[in-house]
């Protein structure tokens, strides 16, 4: 049997550049209803500055609501040791927490000043101290090339760059390292080129992958990403999704849309398409708008009628 892991992305970056607020409730919901749908691993939060992302302001009291269901992983953004270290104090006394953090480089200079402060090679120090601080206090921890196939400032970027971090990134034993399209650029064949020659040269590490539906290549990316070797899939409920820092950036690709992809080519994750659609809706409730991916507005497969 074929199977895929999924991780929800929309409780983070689904919301993050989402101008309608969502309180600590609605994100609460969301992700407990993500859970009820049979997803398992989620990105709950991010541990940024509340001013650059103020829908993330919250990530404390967000992760302190979170059932502590063992069956269920949380992860939390950090960009840099004061995000880690706050994502570290979830988990003190009692605590649950987050149960592993998400490290961010970028394969571009200009991106990377934009987005951390830090040109590409200083990304890869400051997250590479990250995952060692978290090797050492028990917390599980991987790490996203962002920009793998284009910047919106710099244009093109090589895939030899992306390869070469990722062979440098490897030497840090993530438990995944993820490609991301920040900018929705890339295309099929460059995505299952480069999932292929990365596997191909740290066959040890999980790879995962990150889409953005800006140019409708999204859904297309993740299935050639499947076939060049990824094990894990990012989506976002709803389509929900863009980056401050990236301009005209759109949505992640819809959760149910991927989904529906999968069930349909006999790729199985677990989780329930109609419950996701439903959490889409309700989404939709909030956002006082449709929700971007097509599925949630289709429908799964329609049943014969009698």
């Amino acid at each position: 049997m074929k199977t895929i892991e999924i991780v929800e992305v929309g409780a983070r970056d689904g919301l993050q550049n989402e101008k309608v607020h969502f309180s600590t409730e609605h994100k609460v919901n969301l992700i407990n209803k993500a859970v009820d749908a049979g997803i398992r691993r989620l990105e709950v939060a991010s541990f940024v500055h509340p001013k650059l992302v103020p829908q993330m302001a919250d990530a404390e009291a967000v992760i302190a609501d979170l059932p502590d269901n063992p069956d269920i992983e949380y992860i939390g953004l950090v960009l840099n040791k004061r995000g880690y270290l706050r994502a570290l104090a979830t988990r003190e006394g009692n605590k649950r927490g987050v149960d592993e953090v998400g490290c961010v480089v970028t394969a571009s200079d200009t991106f990377g000043q934009k987005n951390q402060g830090q040109n590409r090679a200083e990304t890869i120090q400051e997250a590479g101290a990250i995952m060692k601080l978290a090797k050492n206090d028990g917390v599980g921890a991987q790490v996203t090339v962002s920009t793998a196939f284009g910047c919106p400032f710099e244009g093109k970027v090589q895939a030899s760059t992306v390869l070469d971090m990722a062979k440098e990134l490897a030497e840090f034993e993530p438990r995944e390292i993820a490609i991301a399209d920040t900018i929705g650029v890339g295309i099929p064949n460059q995505v299952e080129d480069i999932l292929a020659s990365i596997k191909d040269a740290v066959p040890h590490i999980p790879l995962r992958a990150h889409f953005h539906n800006t140019r409708n290549t999204g859904i297309a990316n993740a299935w050639a990403a499947y076939k060049g070797g990824a094990t894990v899939l990012d989506s976002s409920v709803a389509g929900l999704g863009g980056c401050p820092f990236a301009p005209r950036a759109t949505g992640n690709i819809g959760t149910e849309d991927l989904l529906y992809l999968l069930s349909q080519s006999g790729v199985q994750t677990g989780i329930e398409l109609d419950k996701v659609i439903e959490l889409a809706k309700w989404i939709e409730t909030i956002l006082g708008r449709p929700a971007p991916s097509a599925v949630s507005q289709a429908g799964g497969f329609p049943v014969p009628q009698a």
